[in-house]
């Protein structure tokens, strides 16, 4: 099964603002994370079940652990196709990251070496995902604070031989893009112009933190609870008048603000789409 979102901006879905969905106003659709809707029932069910029959919606897993050297966990697994059959997404996706070992789970999304071993695991995992669930998974690039030596693929190279192996789209997270740019002092605009952006099936915009290394470089921490950076947006607008109009996530999971912020900056980016479009 291949479903696909509008390509128009979403917004992730915050119970507080479950009554102002009432009038969404730019937001088309809505993401929710999986592991937040485990349950069987209650109230958190509750307004899944609704806002399900009137939003498309996005299914976002953290963890899978699709880059973890142990099997899938398959009853994590099991969980995650019962949400996806109750709820029918538009959309699910996962990371290229790791988050388990030995069979605990980390409070963290952690880079891999890009090499051909590690190219094997995550192609068998990401087979396994879109076996279970019966449809084509969306695979999003980390935020990477290093890199590894032992790296024999360049990041976008290796995002896509597992969609030419595997059929798995791409969820292109651009704030991930210049948060890792601006890391590792490589350039943002380079990576994305060796990006699948073909395969690109959503896209992510958030917020990061500014800080600084040991030895005064800037550097910059994903953490999804501050406003858009004016680089990002750059970025973006560069890859939709490249790859032309894609679903958009705008994408802020702590310190939430109002739902009339993620309206406006929903707007902002349904505005760069349609300019795409009349281009």
């Amino acid at each position: 099964m291949s479903c696909t979102l509008p390509n128009a901006p979403g917004v992730g879905f915050k119970s507080q603002h479950f009554a102002d969905l009432a009038d969404p106003g730019p937001v088309a659709w809505l993401e929710i994370h999986a592991e937040n809707y485990m349950s069987d029932g209650g109230p958190r069910m509750a307004m899944l079940d609704d806002i399900a029959r009137r939003f498309p919606l996005s299914i976002h897993g953290v963890g899978l652990s699709i880059g973890g050297q142990d099997p899938l966990d398959r009853d994590h697994l099991d969980r995650v196709r019962r949400l996806v059959d109750r709820v029918n997404p538009q959309s699910f996706s996962e990371h290229l990251a790791w988050s388990t070992h030995e069979g605990a789970y980390l409070n963290d999304l952690l880079p891999l070496p890009y090499t051909e071993t590690t190219l094997r695991q995550v192609v068998r995992h990401v087979d396994q995902v879109q076996q279970a669930l019966g449809r084509r998974m969306l695979l999003e690039n980390p935020s990477s604070y290093l890199a590894f030596e032992e790296s024999t693929y360049a990041e976008t190279e290796f995002l896509a031989e597992v969609s030419r192996r595997t059929g798995c789209g791409m969820l292109l997270d651009i704030n991930n893009v210049f948060v890792s740019a601006t890391n590792l002092q490589v350039s943002a605009e380079a990576y994305l112009d060796t990006y699948p952006l073909e395969a690109v099936g959503e896209i992510h915009l958030g917020g990061h933190a500014e800080q600084q290394d040991a030895q005064g470089a800037p550097l910059l921490i994903d953490n999804h609870g501050t406003p858009v950076a004016d680089p990002v947006w750059g970025l973006y607008e560069r890859t939709i008048s490249r790859a032309g109009p894609r679903p958009t996530l705008i994408e802020w999971d702590n310190d939430v603000p109002p739902f009339a912020t993620l309206q406006a900056d929903a707007a902002r980016s349904g505005t760069i789409l349609s300019q795409a479009r009349a281009a």
